[in-house]
């Protein structure tokens, strides 16, 4: 093995072995177990939140390939209607082309070219991060199997009058002029205005002020409204008023939405251009008075002097007109939200617009029974309720889309207007006997983006053909997801699966957090604070690093904010962490919170954990190669530390086994780290030089300690491999042979069962008392800064038959690792001298500090110590009395405090009685 370990040169080599072996492939035997990938967009490259999601898969898909599951792990892309139009239609512009200048048949050709060309990205980037899904098997939603799929649904729903078309209210861009999703809605906090306009009652008799932030929609209004308990507005309920500028008369209604609080307590009710105004409008009966064109101009439905104007320019041009007739009460500052298009970045405006829409409550009622008889579950559980609130409060589904790339609706419209939907125009001229001679014209629109991925579980796998891989692979094991698309993707995806394909698409939901930045910030390329995991991976020069954060900022005014956070964040740019580390950190990442702060000092620490089991593999390749072994199963001769390890490395299986689960990566790479670090690399290893490394031991006794080496090193290797598939594989191929492994790689081999080895009860409690005895007299030698390399004095006192028997067969180690001279046991009664103290259980370990040290410098620093462990008590002592902390803050964060205080206080306790000890050093 190489000295240095080196991930940039092995993970493309090994990921290239793994791909063209076949080793993805689902093996077709045993019990399935499947993941279908959450499709990324076609456009889109790995970020942060895609490299956190493909790991959790990838290790749940490892793990069970290794513990004898028939895994199937189906990759695809989604074409990602709005985004892949945006790509290709700025491409277009750049050259000078536009997307109606080339017409329909054209562009969707060109977009196909482009996705054939480009849209391969994200593929590729997750071969990087070592996503073993099954390429074979790679599925585009826009692909002709899953566009048949598509129509096949839509045809069956519109069949069965769950699909129908209809005037309703959507989100509508006018830059990109489609209506959009909720999930493509932003919604941020900008500064406005509150304008308090006065409304004239048709008789005459005074007027009625309201308020409202978009004054140029009060041409649409088609009411005024006051809460029906609003003793202030009793006598103006069913009166007229004369619209401003408009000329109509509307009425004054009641109604429980209006906030008596808000403004003046009447609210401008404008149905066809605000969602809450249209659930009033529908109670009440009130004409739906669209005033804008797909644009956002004013259209004929306003007077003659507003009528093509920009409604941002109508704004200005009503405002003016209000204050030339003295109609403009007052006008206030007022933060507001503001929705805008996710893509296009424009202000979105509630529109009437004929649209197609699913019946939604005739398929949610059994999305919810299926949640409530447990045939799926959400982890964390309390999802589940999340769930259930919007399905009792679902509403019927938008899902069409002004656009040409995407699946077109598959309906027809003859001269007159009538609709025929089918699966082509042929069946639809057969199914409703059109003649040849008669016109049809398909409808322009193309469904929801979120149709076609509410099919993706059973779509990819063949349907509605009854393939043998919809038999075998659906319903899939567990979807993993976001929180953000429970609504959008995780209900719809039940819905489907449970109307089409019989069952629900997922046993198990499993919901994680969103991957924040090391402050808790959303990352976002508008705030500077986005990494690349690919950066993580091969590192990234400041310079470089900067470019990319700054490039194509939608706000340039934010560059030298951006600049300077970047500088301060990475004033040398990012090292080359390799895949492993980042995949180990994303692991210890994956607790069930909903927030998750990335720092990139995880990565490095699991860069170390990384090398630190690069350099312990080549210890025991060095110690192992090429000489006798003791066989399997241990014996006579195993030392403690030969028992002890195994019985660790079981108790660590019986944790990584629990942890998968549960979904619980996190403790899953927190058992692996501790067992990796701690007890295999700091303790065992240096264990076993003692035994290896010394002419006094047997040769049997060096055979057991190889034996247990290179099986424990094996073992470890493939609990290791969901986790850090690259280093293991690496490894694993060097030690397999020496331990006696089959198989061609690690990724096939069986993952390690804890019922396979023995638990050793005693040998965990004799090395603890070794291990304690050990760290007792290192943490004096550190407390007292004496040199490593000084042998030191040491006297037992209080030792009872279990410590004096645990002395007699550790006493070389000790020695050795402890750096102590022969340990003396002090007869009951019989004085020692002053020392330094540590406790196991009850014995006491005696460190004579005569000639040791010298006693004033001690003194200084000890006091040092204790000063400073004192002033961190009273500080958290007094944060932990301010009651509005106490109340406030996170439970867990109340309870680390208040740990921290009983450690700091029972520091200075310890230093108390030192610092006595030493004083007597100084009396004559």
């Amino acid at each position: 093995m190489d000295k240095a370990y080196s991930p940039g040169a092995i993970e493309a080599r090994t990921y290239a072995f793994w791909e063209s072996s076949g080793y993805f492939a689902p093996s077709g035997r045993s019990t399935p177990y499947s993941i279908v990938i959450p499709p990324p967009n076609v456009t889109g490259t790995l970020h942060m939140g895609h490299a956190f999601q493909d790991t959790i898969m990838d290790a749940l898909i490892r793990y069970h390939r290794m513990s004898g599951f028939d895994t199937l792990w189906q990759p695809g892309t989604d074409h990602a209607g709005i985004a892949t139009q945006m790509v290709v239609e700025r491409q277009m512009n750049a050259a000078g082309q536009t997307r109606a200048e080339l017409g329909r048949e054209a562009f969707v050709e060109r977009v196909w070219q482009w996705k054939e060309k480009s849209g391969g990205t994200i593929a590729q980037q997750m071969r990087r991060l070592g996503a073993s899904v099954d390429w074979t098997r790679d599925r585009f939603t826009m692909d002709a199997g899953l566009s048949r799929a598509v129509t096949e649904v839509f045809v069956r729903l519109y069949d069965e009058r769950l699909i129908y078309r209809g005037k309703r209210l959507v989100n509508w861009d006018p830059v990109l002029k489609t209506a959009l999703s909720d999930l493509e809605v932003t919604a941020s906090e900008e500064n406005g205005h509150l304008w308090h306009l006065r409304y004239p009652l048709a008789d005459g008799e005074g007027f009625v002020v309201v308020a409202t932030t978009r004054p140029e929609t009060m041409l649409g209004d088609a009411a005024v409204a006051v809460h029906p308990d609003d003793e202030r507005y009793h006598h103006l309920i069913g009166r007229r008023l004369k619209l401003p500028l408009a000329g109509r008369e509307i009425p004054v209604i009641a109604d429980a939405y209006v906030d008596p609080a808000f403004g003046s307590g009447c609210v401008k009710i404008t149905p066809a251009h605000d969602f809450n105004d249209y659930e009033v409008g529908l109670r009440h009966h009130l004409p739906m008075i669209n005033i804008f064109t797909p644009a956002a101009a004013l259209n004929e439905a306003v007077p003659t002097a507003y009528r093509g104007l920009d409604r941002f320019v109508a704004r200005e041009r009503v405002l003016a007109d209000l204050e030339a007739q003295g109609l403009i009460e007052r006008v206030e500052p007022h933060r507001l939200t503001v929705p805008r298009g996710e893509r296009s970045n424009a202000v979105l405006e509630p529109l009437l617009t004929d649209q197609w829409f699913v019946d939604i409550k005739p398929l949610a009622e059994p999305a919810l029974k299926a949640v409530e008889q447990g045939r799926i579950r959400f982890v964390p559980e309390n999802w589940t309720g999340v769930y259930y609130d919007w399905m009792h409060k679902i509403k019927d589904w938008c899902i069409s889309r002004q656009l040409w790339w995407g699946h077109r609706i598959p309906a027809w419209y003859d001269a007159d207007g009538r609709v025929y939907v089918a699966r082509s125009e042929q069946e639809a001229r057969a199914k409703f006997g059109i003649a040849p001679s008669s016109l049809l014209r398909q409808d322009e629109d193309v469904l929801d983006t979120w149709f076609s991925s509410a099919l993706w579980p059973f779509s990819t796998q063949g349907w509605p053909e009854r393939t043998g891989d919809l038999e075998r692979y659906y319903p899939t094991s567990v979807l993993v997801t976001g929180f953000d698309i429970i609504f959008f993707w995780v209900a719809r995806m039940i819905m489907m699966g449970l109307k089409f394909a019989g069952d629900v698409p997922f046993r198990a939901v499993y919901i994680h957090g969103l991957i924040r930045d090391h402050d808790g910030q959303k990352m976002s390329k508008s705030k500077g604070n986005i990494i690349d995991p690919l950066d993580i991976v091969d590192g990234i020069s400041l310079e470089d690093l900067l470019a990319k954060r700054t490039t194509g900022l939608m706000q340039p005014q934010m560059k030298p904010a951006i600049e300077k956070a970047t500088r301060r964040q990475f004033p040398q740019g990012i090292a080359a962490f390799g895949t492993d580390a980042l995949r180990l950190t994303f692991a210890a990442l994956a607790t069930q919170s909903r927030d998750l702060r990335f720092d990139l000092a995880k990565v490095e620490g699991f860069r170390n954990f990384c090398n630190k089991l690069w350099n312990a593999a080549r210890y025991v390749l060095m110690n192992v190669e090429g000489k006798e072994l003791a066989p399997r199963g241990g014996g006579s001769e195993s030392s403690l530390a030969d028992r002890w390890i195994r019985a660790r490395l079981q108790a660590m299986l019986t944790r990584v086994h629990q942890g998968f689960a549960e979904y619980r990566l996190d403790t899953v790479a927190s058992a692996l780290y501790e067992f990796t670090w701690n007890e295999f690399c700091d303790w065992y290893v240096e264990l076993s030089k003692a035994v290896l490394q010394s002419d006094t031991s047997s040769e049997q006794q060096k055979r057991a300690a190889r034996r247990t080496l290179i099986d424990t090193l094996e073992i470890l290797l493939r609990a290791l491999h969901p986790l850090a598939p690259f280093i293991t594989e690496e490894i694993w191929q060097r030690v397999r042979d020496v331990a006696g492994a089959s198989g061609p790689t690690i990724m096939v081999s069986a993952y390690p069962r804890a019922e396979e080895i023995e638990a050793d009860s005693s040998a965990e409690a004799e090395m603890q008392w070794l291990m304690s005895f050990i760290l007792g007299v290192r943490q004096i030698r550190g407390e007292m800064d004496i040199a490593p390399a000084r042998r030191l004095v040491v006297l037992l006192q209080n030792a009872g038959p279990d410590d004096i028997h645990y002395l007699a067969r550790n006493r070389t180690s000790l020695m050795r690792l402890a750096g102590v001279a022969e340990p003396r046991v002090l007869a009951p009664g019989e004085p020692a001298a002053i020392s330094a103290v540590a406790l196991v259980g009850r014995l006491e370990i005696l460190v004579p500090m005569a000639g040791l040290i010298d006693p004033k410098a001690e003194l200084e620093r000890l006091a040092k110590r204790r000063r400073r462990a004192e002033a961190d008590a009273e500080k958290l002592e007094a944060k932990l009395a301010n009651g509005d902390f106490a109340k406030n803050a996170p439970a867990e964060v109340v309870a680390k405090d208040r740990a921290r205080v009983a450690e700091l206080r029972a520091e200075i306790d310890q230093l108390a009685k030192q610092i006595g000890r030493v004083n007597r050093l100084l009396e004559p």
